[in-house]
């Protein structure tokens, strides 16, 4: 048996000291020759412990054999039966904590590159759609279903619907279809024609898409089902930002990372004038958090002209939940970080701008219920930060909009909505959720998974 490689092939990227200052994808992709090279490193093992891994359970080994062979189209065939956005997985997901997390060459420190794999057959794709040929579609069922978001679940529950023969319309809120791939991931690590182009492969599976229609509204969940749909799938994520509620913090200068990200990202900010949307940039910049919504400000602010960019966490390092590429990514381009530090309040000047942040030093005490140890004021610790922008990344919870005119719907005390794990079924009969609107703030891969397991039960309740 030849010695298997422990070389990873890194992925090229953009000099760091170029990339922050221009809005462009820092991960520059494979070539053929190095995909092939870490294709080559994958043992196929008989137990494919990585696929156990992929939330969307896709034929990791399979793919990869037929990247290494050479087999293209069978490559994105493989990849595109259980996952319908590939070229997002493979630039956003969370693979070390997941497939590649389970790979058997893990436990030598160096798993096989999925996620870069999955990106570089996505691309390709793109790149040679005559030679992967025109989706088959199936005979249609008669069944509708309505899918009220566009964002990572409600796509991968209408691709999968779709591709059943069923009936299926996305109803988005806003003006362009994607969601939280839209609004909230910055150019640099998720462009924007890579999602459309995802969303038009769900599109062409049969689905329809009706953009500018909030649910809610314009109509309610309890009208679709009485009208003409069988079934409803709630993907509608969770958009509505939370903060610390400390004093100052209406003070002008201090933005949610909702804002600050769907102004810079879907109203394109980044390209003013072009664009015609405002958003401040100060010079002495703080976000306040340690996730990646926290990393995505951070580095925006910092492409935008900020002098300093300050990451201000309460916890240490390790505790961060943003991933480890990502902090990477934001310490080589010049993000400072700030840990073990809390913010008490914000200070402003006559003008009600902001102008300093008093913050508390921390220790870590005992663990708490997410596992990481608590962070615990230091008495007598506070000091001054000088800011004249900040940008509060503390995570988010649904829009009441949909449980406040859906009868019947049960929801937690944090507005999320009560449904069966494993089924994505709520307790509205013909309603299923997945997604952030059930686990608040999350992974674009957890997402797609729940997507999946409701889209499989839905079908179920289609033919009964």
């Amino acid at each position: 048996m030849a010695k298997v490689s422990l070389n990873r092939i890194p992925m090229p990227r953009q000099d760091p000291l170029a990339r922050s200052k221009n809005f462009n994808e820092v991960a520059l992709g494979y070539t053929l020759e190095q995909a092939q090279v870490e294709a080559a490193r994958c043992i196929q093992c008989p137990k494919r412990t990585c696929t156990e891994g992929c939330p969307v359970e896709v034929d990791i080994p399979g793919f990869i054999k037929a990247l290494r062979e050479g087999n293209m189209p069978e490559a994105v065939k493989v990849l595109k039966d259980k996952n319908a956005l590939p070229g997002i997985c493979g630039r956003v997901c969370p693979q070390e904590t997941q497939c590649e997390l389970k790979c058997v060459l893990d436990k030598k420190g160096a798993p096989i590159a999925i996620g870069r794999l999955e990106r570089f057959v996505a691309d390709w794709e793109v790149a040679n759609l005559k030679a992967v040929g025109a989706v088959t579609k199936p005979a249609p069922t008669g069944k509708k279903v309505a899918i009220i978001g566009s964002g990572p679940a409600g796509l991968t529950a209408a691709a999968d619907l779709a591709k059943m023969g069923h009936s299926v319309t996305i109803f988005e809120a806003l003006h362009v279809a994607g969601g939280v791939l839209m609004y909230g991931i910055p150019e640099f690590r998720l462009p924007k024609d890579i999602v459309q182009n995802e969303v038009q492969y769900v599109a062409s599976l049969g689905v329809k898409l009706a953009l500018d229609s909030v649910i809610g509204k314009i109509t309610t969940i309890d009208e679709l089902l009485k009208d003409s749909y069988q079934a409803v799938f709630l993907g509608t994520g969770a958009g509505l930002p939370m903060f610390l509620n400390i004093p100052g913090e209406n003070l002008n200068g201090v933005y949610s990372a909702n804002e600050f990200l769907t102004r810079v990202n879907l109203m394109k900010a980044y390209r003013f004038p072009e664009y015609d949307t405002p958003v401040k940039i100060g010079k002495k910049v703080a976000v306040i958090g340690g996730g990646n919504v926290a990393m995505d400000a951070a580095r925006c602010a910092l492409r935008l002209g900020a002098d300093v960019v300050n990451i201000v966490y309460r916890r240490s390092e390790a505790e961060m939940p943003a991933r480890r590429e990502e902090v990477e990514n934001a310490k080589e381009e010049g993000i400072q970080f700030k840990f073990l530090t809390n913010p008490k309040r914000f200070l402003g000047n006559q003008q009600n701008w902001v102008t300093g942040m008093e913050c508390f030093e921390m220790t870590l005490g005992e663990p708490d219920a997410s596992g990481r140890r608590r962070p615990v004021v230091k008495p007598g610790s506070e000091f001054v930060m000088d800011v004249d922008e900040v940008v509060v990344a503390l995570g988010t919870t649904p829009n009441p909009l949909i449980a406040s005119t859906t009868k019947g719907l049960e929801t937690t005390s944090h507005g999320t909505v009560v449904t069966d794990e494993a089924t994505g079924k709520t307790v509205k009969p013909g309603v299923w959720a997945g997604g952030d609107i059930v686990t608040g703030s999350a992974t674009v891969i957890s997402a797609m998974g729940a997507g999946r397991r409701a889209a499989k039960t839905i079908a179920e309740f289609l033919k009964g």
